[in-house]
């Protein structure tokens, strides 16, 4: 076992979650915090949003963008998110300084988790390079992220 853990997203995790109520698992990062190689969290939820709850894109930029006030996280009905996604995500960040985790990884392509590649903003399917709010802020305090894509 490492002995210091991972952060996962957890939905990648088995913890259904993500805005459509469902979980991406993928089961070595289930096994992983099973075995407690790994710590599960979920921005989106420690900002107090609901599960399910629409789904929501940046727009105006990046994950980078919105922690510099730059972007917003608004969701397919309009509603300005940002501050839940920043919340939420200083959330996870203080839980990864606890317990001394310099490695993260996420779901890809997420508004919060996102590592390389989000959505445009635009709710089209539309790809844009550029992180998440939760994968940039983690990158700000030093972790090291990476993204996988669960089932």
């Amino acid at each position: 076992m490492r002995e210091v853990p991972l952060l996962v997203s957890s939905c990648l995790a088995g913890v259904p979650c993500r805005y459509n109520g469902k979980a991406k698992t993928d089961p070595q990062i289930a096994e992983a915090v099973a075995s407690g190689a790994a710590i599960a969290a979920c921005a989106e939820v420690l900002g107090d949003l609901p599960t399910p709850r629409p789904p929501a894109e940046i727009l105006g930029g990046d994950g980078n963008d919105v922690l510099e006030g730059h972007a917003k996280v608004l969701a397919i009905n309009g509603e300005d998110l940002t501050q839940a996604f920043i919340s939420g995500a200083q959330k996870v960040a203080d839980l990864a300084a606890e317990n001394g985790i310099t490695e993260a990884i996420l779901q890809d392509r997420s508004p919060s988790c996102g590592c390389g590649a989000i959505y445009d903003g635009s709710h089209s399917g539309t790809l844009v390079e550029g992180d998440g709010v939760l994968a940039a802020l983690l990158k700000r305090r030093g972790l090291s992220v990476s993204t996988r894509r669960g089932q």
